[in-house]
């Protein structure tokens, strides 16, 4: 697979929430606004660069028994230094994150990532599989959020863009309107499949 390839991906193709259905817990807890899909996004695709790039760094010194354990001590050193950066940084984002930021931990998407890919490849290849499905789990947080933020709000970003007149669909922001959304979505993929 070329190096582009493996970076786009995790776009469209292998898209860890519509196509695999990883890490739906935080996409269907954090996706109600825009701004914490994007705090979501960039925070678990740091982990998952730098996490990939480590792992494949050290994959030839680790003991095949303590494998998994020797990756999750990676990727909850590279958790920790993204929640006490963001908590420094920007608390209020932090702050509405809440427990969804050390849950990246058990993230399926990072934990899967390392074991699947990191653990097999070079760093150059690593850098970018990581790279490109954060991408991807971003852009997946960001369409969910902004059809909810805009259906449940009638806002983007926390700006007006729909009329005055228009009563906001409160299912959109609360938890059934995440499994109706995410489920649409992944409906329309597979269409796109077809």
């Amino acid at each position: 697979m070329t190096l582009i390839k493996e970076f786009t991906k995790g776009f469209i193709k292998d898209n860890p929430v519509f196509v695999m259905a990883l890490g739906l817990c935080p996409v269907l807890a954090v996706s109600s606004s825009v701004e914490n899909a994007i705090g979501m996004g960039v925070a678990a695709t740091f982990v998952l660069v730098f996490s990939n790039i480590f792992i494949s760094l050290i994959k030839n010194f680790i003991p095949n028994k303590i494998r998994i354990p020797s990756y999750i001590v990676v990727i909850a050193s590279f958790v920790t230094i993204v929640d006490m950066v963001m908590e420094a940084y920007v608390p209020a984002l932090h702050k509405n994150l809440g427990l969804f930021i050390p849950l990246i931990v058990v993230n399926c998407i990072i934990l899967g990532r390392a074991e699947a890919f990191a653990g097999k490849h070079n760093v150059i290849r690593s850098i970018l599989d990581g790279l490109g499905m954060g991408i991807g789990f971003t852009l997946a947080l960001i369409v969910i959020a902004s059809i909810r933020e805009i259906l449940g709000a009638g806002q983007f970003l926390g700006f007006n863009i729909l009329p005055a007149s228009y009563k906001p669909v409160l299912v959109a922001i609360l938890a059934p309107g995440a499994f109706l959304v995410m489920g649409l979505l992944m409906s329309l993929m597979n269409l796109k499949k077809k």
